[in-house]
């Protein structure tokens, strides 16, 4: 029972991580890429249901890259583990938006971006996870 606690704090640290990391992506994207490249004009979004199931689907995704990181890392010291996790969960999202991009028909460009951000929304929840282990908020689990 200790380890599925331990996994759950993991998880909600995951969730709320790239839940913020999705936010200021899309204040980003609003505010800075689509007002000053044309070419990005397609990631302006309004703030809608679209917005808020984007935000949620982003937050249950980092829950389980949470938990699922926790037991990637294990209590090993192991770089090519934390970044395979990191680029397991962000390249399996980026590169879907990108074949979605592609199907489309439209600039390729807007999908590339949100690629990137897939990547980097994983890579900071990765960061705070490895934080909340070394200030002993998270127990990494055991290797038995």
């Amino acid at each position: 029972m200790a380890e599925r606690i331990e996994s759950l704090k993991a998880g909600i640290i995951g969730g709320l991580s790239v839940c913020f990391a999705s936010a200021i992506a899309s204040l980003v994207n609003n505010l800075v890429l689509a007002k000053y490249f044309q070419i990005l004009a397609s990631l302006r979004s309004d703030v809608n249901w679209h917005l808020w199931v984007s935000g949620a689907v982003a937050t249950f995704t980092g829950l389980l890259f949470g938990v699922t990181y926790r037991y990637i890392i294990r209590s090993d010291k192991n770089p090519q583990l934390k970044v395979g996790g990191v680029l397991a969960f962000g390249l399996v999202r980026g590169l879907t938006q990108i074949e979605l991009g592609w199907d489309s028909y439209s600039t390729l460009w807007p999908f590339l971006v949100l690629a990137g951000e897939s990547l980097l929304w994983f890579a900071l929840a990765a960061i705070a996870l490895n934080i909340a282990i070394q200030l002993r908020w998270i127990k990494p689990f055991s290797s038995i």
